[in-house]
């Protein structure tokens, strides 16, 4: 599998996730509240840009490094601890998080619907993390995985980025 193939996966995957997340569900909620989905905000756009960059550089991590896509039908094959992983182990889940309150704070008309969302998000993220995806990547990746988790937080981020080698000293 060339890397360029895990790149084009990658980008086809995030285009149609991210079209979901910022385009259609924004403009289900402006057709309930009858009002038209225009951005007013303008001053919102450079935090959906750093949302969007942290998930996309994430995203180009578990491509390059992981040889897999952030879709759990095609979920990396190598442990990703490099890049933004190095700080925080959902690194993809914060910028996303962040695109959408970019999202909720450029559309004032659905701000409320938007931060519903990202409220159900964060707890129904958080269980899946939790009760899915940290015990599948333990079965995967054992004692890596373990000792990952043991030096760096699920949300929080480090104040100095990881390196195995620190681990192992």
């Amino acid at each position: 599998m060339t890397r360029t193939f895990v790149v084009v996966r990658t980008l086809v995957v995030g285009s149609v996730f991210l079209s979901i997340w910022f385009f259609w569900l924004p403009l289900w909620f402006a057709r309930l509240e009858g009002v038209p989905l225009e951005p007013r905000n303008h001053w919102a756009w450079p935090i959906v840009a750093v949302g969007f960059a942290l998930t996309f550089w994430c995203a180009m991590e578990f491509a390059l490094r992981g040889r897999g896509t952030p879709a759990p039908f095609d979920p990396p094959r190598r442990l990703v601890v490099t890049g933004l992983y190095r700080w925080v182990r959902n690194p993809m889940y914060v910028g996303m998080g962040v695109m959408l309150i970019g999202e909720a704070l450029l559309i004032p008309q659905i701000a409320r619907e938007m931060v519903a969302l990202i409220a159900v998000l964060w707890i129904a993220v958080t269980l899946m993390v939790v009760k899915h995806e940290e015990p599948a990547l333990r079965r995967t990746f054992g004692d890596d995985y373990s000792e990952y988790c043991r030096h760096v937080s699920r949300w929080i981020p480090r104040l100095r980025p990881f390196d195995k080698a620190d681990s192992a000293a």
